[in-house]
């Protein structure tokens, strides 16, 4: 494998850039927040990206102790590629990332891909933000479900599709109003009160967002 290219400064911001400001890195630790993802599910859910250039980065992040890849046992018997409690402790880089990246999310352009998980991480940082407990979260979208852990300290931050074993709490709504409570533009209690999100559920975590 060719030497990294460095910026050689003795800095910590470069030091960090070294190691995942490379085009698709923190995309790839978006999508392994989520747990462990096969080579082809995250080629799938990165639009755009080469199958050289993701496995170039896959290989970096091994190197640079981001990511590790196991064999699963039979069935499954296939490779997976998943974080390092390193790697891990990007999820709120990413929270930042996307807090400040929010305002450029106007309409989708013509040519925009769209997966519904990728509301995941900016609504868990607003419902982690709104402290109102630990618990997991069922969302559903128009486009797919995905799930949220809520105040969890390690593991998957999220996950594709409805939560197994069941949710604390349900939400419902559509992407318009996902987009607006992801930037800001109004509070989660506040979209539900207005109707622009339904809640379902029996758990604490159900009660706090309805007021109950």
């Amino acid at each position: 494998m060719p030497p990294r290219r460095r910026y050689d400064q003795y800095c910590s911001a470069a030091r960090a850039l070294d190691l995942v400001g490379d085009r698709w890195t923190l995309l790839i630790v978006r999508e392994l927040l989520a747990g462990p993802r096969r080579y082809t599910d995250l080629h799938a859910d990165l639009p755009g990206v080469s199958t050289d250039v993701l496995a170039s980065r896959l290989k970096d992040m091994e190197r640079d102790g981001l990511a590790g890849r196991r064999r699963l046992p039979p069935p499954g018997a296939a490779y997976v590629y998943e974080l390092t409690p390193r790697g891990r402790d990007l999820l709120p880089v990413l929270h930042a990332l996307g807090e400040w990246g929010s305002p450029e999310l106007a309409e989708p352009g013509p040519t925009d891909a769209v997966r519904a998980h990728w509301s995941a991480l900016p609504l868990l940082a607003v419902l982690n933000e709104a402290a109102m407990g630990a618990g997991v979260v069922e969302v559903h979208l128009d486009e797919g479900d995905f799930h949220l852990y809520v105040g969890a300290e390690d593991g998957p931050a999220y996950g594709h599709g409805p939560a197994p074993g069941g949710a604390d709490a349900r939400l419902v709504m559509d992407a318009a109003a996902c987009a607006e409570v992801c930037r800001g533009g109004i509070g989660i209690a506040d979209a539900v009160r207005a109707g622009r999100v339904t809640v379902t559920g029996d758990g604490a975590l159900a009660k706090a967002l309805r007021a109950d």
